[in-house]
């Protein structure tokens, strides 16, 4: 497997002052003819970083794979504001179409928060997307949403909406709360290997780096609004998607349900083997299972 750091790295700005945005990006391209381009969204308490393991495998089977970090994540820029997942789906949009140039449609492919994203963007900007894969969370809007948001699975939803009192506890213990979540929702734990942790550690250490992550959480509320509006006004994502999960995961249990409500054209996939951090545990079954979908 290519190590991340031998990926290509890329940091751009969408825009230069109040607030700064800047949005790094990681990118794997095709040796030979290139098929098309996969969009990949990491979710949290992630990075990137998370699709280490099929970048490559993805790029050589003729795609231009492009992970960037979010706002707020990894190495692009925290700034106070802009959580929503339709800022967030936005700056990516805006990075693929403005500063990258791409004119033709992509694959998005979200995972947890990134899924979130990835859904906000196929509705927004639907012309400019082939297909969308997105899954392991309960996306804010639908009834699956409503009904756990505030279950005892899901307690962080309500932890990290609380201001201020998440960052004083967490800081200084990030390793331990970052391995809290790689361990509880990992069927094989032991894919997150010691650097593994560090890196990310090291990552969510950064000033502001909690904060924004927790800021993502703070924004679940107006995220609801916002997809229940679109739904309203644009009816059902129509881009043909696949709900993507891990083995007996939580969202995986009542995906298809959830999914029926926001979109028009799904099929539910899994990959076996595998908890929450699909392309992370099992990134073999991943890539099958995205270049499946994409490539039929």
């Amino acid at each position: 497997m290519t190590p991340y750091s031998q990926l290509i790295h890329r940091q751009v700005w969408l825009q230069q002052s109040d607030p700064e945005i800047r949005i790094h990006y990681v990118e794997a391209k095709p040796s030979d003819t290139q098929k098309g381009i996969i969009l990949l969204i990491h979710g949290f308490p992630e990075t990137s970083y998370q699709f280490r393991h099929v970048m490559r495998p993805l790029s050589s089977a003729g795609y231009r794979v492009i992970a960037p970090d979010y706002r707020g994540a990894g190495y692009s820029s925290r700034p106070t504001t802009g959580y929503t997942k339709k800022v967030l789906a936005t700056d990516l949009h805006t990075l693929l179409t403005t500063t990258l140039d791409i004119t033709d449609p992509v694959h998005i492919c979200g995972h947890d928060i990134g899924g979130m994203i990835a859904h906000a963007y196929a509705h927004l900007f639907p012309d400019d997307v082939a297909s969308l894969i997105w899954g392991e969370c309960p996306l804010p809007g639908t009834t699956m949403y409503d009904d756990n948001k505030h279950s005892s699975g899901l307690w962080h939803f309500n932890f990290h909406n609380v201001p201020d009192l998440p960052e004083l506890l967490v800081t200084g213990h990030e390793r331990q709360y970052l391995k809290h979540f790689y361990d509880r929702l990992a069927q094989n734990p032991a894919a997150f290997t010691e650097a593994d942790l560090d890196f990310y550690a090291t990552q969510y250490s950064a000033p502001g780096a909690m904060r924004a992550g927790f800021n993502v959480y703070r924004a679940f509320e107006e995220d609801k609004v916002d997809n229940q509006q679109l739904l309203k006004e644009k009816g059902k994502v129509k881009v043909r998607t696949m709900l993507l999960g891990g083995e007996s995961t939580f969202p995986v249990l009542r995906a298809e349900t959830m999914g029926k409500e926001v979109d028009e054209d799904l099929v539910v996939e899994i990959v076996e083997g595998s908890g929450h951090w699909i392309a992370e545990e099992n990134p073999e079954a991943f890539v099958r299972k995205v270049l499946g979908f994409i490539e039929r």
